[in-house]
């Protein structure tokens, strides 16, 4: 008997146990996309929602919070995936789009395509109402924290394209990439993720998140959504293999651990974490940062549970 569940992350990297200003954002996502699912509404429908409140908090690396490029601008990306039906939607390097995630499932319902990205996408946004001015995702907040990095990597060196040890030295949340998985009443899965990228990547770079099998993936026997350094992610294609592992009979948690495992032997640790829901409402949550930020609701669960998890390990 499978019981309705929402699993959130806002993302792995250097979280310790004094960034709990961050759970209460977490439960409220959380909270709310279950309350969709307690209705009778859908799994896809609850993880976008999840997203959604943690795009408009403004406080993880993703819609409002975004970081920026090396010139300074916010390009983001989305990716959604219904495994009831196999549909996905994905946008890549947006910059005037408060909430990526609902730009991305229009992809997914109104068009003919997977992955938009770039000026493509903005059009579409404009063209649904869901554009902004880009000015709005920046702030001075931002942009001193943007001199501060460039300045730390300049005494170590120079600001050349491949800087990203560098950049994880002296920014350990890095990575505040934020995500949803979830089961429905009726036994449909779905997973959402949306990221601003990380900080002083080359504009135009697309990471993980909009690309099927390495951010997000879906099918009828899973759900997952990955953290982490991109480009990692997307030579392990992590979630597609946490969810074919657990196509294969293993547990939702040893399938998450597998997948992380695999990231750490080939590209070490501190790069990847994720989230993975089973038909039967098992969860499992696994990383190789120092910690990562989630939370979850079952059935019969009065409030959410949300939590900074920390490896001693690593």
């Amino acid at each position: 008997m499978s019981r309705h569940v929402i699993v959130v992350h806002g993302g792995a990297g250097g979280f310790s146990k004094r960034d709990e200003k961050y759970l209460e954002i977490l439960s409220e996502a959380t909270a709310k996309g279950f309350n969709i699912i307690e209705r009778g509404g859908s799994a896809l429908d609850a993880v976008v929602e999840a997203v959604v409140v943690l795009e408009n908090s403004g406080k993880f690396n993703a819609g409002l919070g975004s970081c920026l490029t090396l010139d300074g601008i916010v390009e983001m990306d989305a990716g959604v995936m219904d495994g009831s039906t196999g549909r996905v939607g994905c946008v890549g390097a947006v910059r005037c789009v408060k909430n990526p995630i609902i730009l991305a499932r229009k992809v997914m319902e109104l068009t003919d395509h997977i992955l938009l990205v770039g000026e493509g996408a903005e059009m579409l946004a404009k063209c649904l109402g869901l554009n902004i001015d880009p000015s709005l995702l920046l702030t001075e907040e931002k942009l001193s924290r943007l001199s501060d990095i460039k300045e730390k990597i300049r005494k170590q060196g120079s600001l050349r394209l491949k800087k990203l040890d560098k950049i994880r030295e002296v920014c350990p949340d890095l990575y505040g990439t934020v995500g949803a998985v979830a089961l429905d009443r009726a036994g449909n899965l779905a997973t959402a993720t949306s990221t601003g990228g990380y900080w002083l990547k080359l504009r135009g770079r697309v990471g993980d998140t909009p690309i099927i099998g390495a951010g997000i993936y879906a099918d009828k026997t899973s759900a997952a959504s990955a953290t982490g350094m991109g480009e990692v992610i997307m030579k392990t294609l992590l979630c597609f293999r946490v969810c074919q592992f657990i196509e294969w009979g293993v547990s939702p948690q040893k399938a998450a651990e597998a997948g992380i495992s695999i990231a750490t032997k080939r590209y070490g640790s501190g790069n990847a974490g994720v989230i993975v829901v089973d038909r039967n409402g098992d969860i499992g949550i696994a990383f190789n940062t120092r910690g990562m930020a989630i939370a979850y609701m079952y059935e019969g669960m009065d409030r959410p549970i949300a939590e900074i998890r920390i490896r001693e390990d690593i």
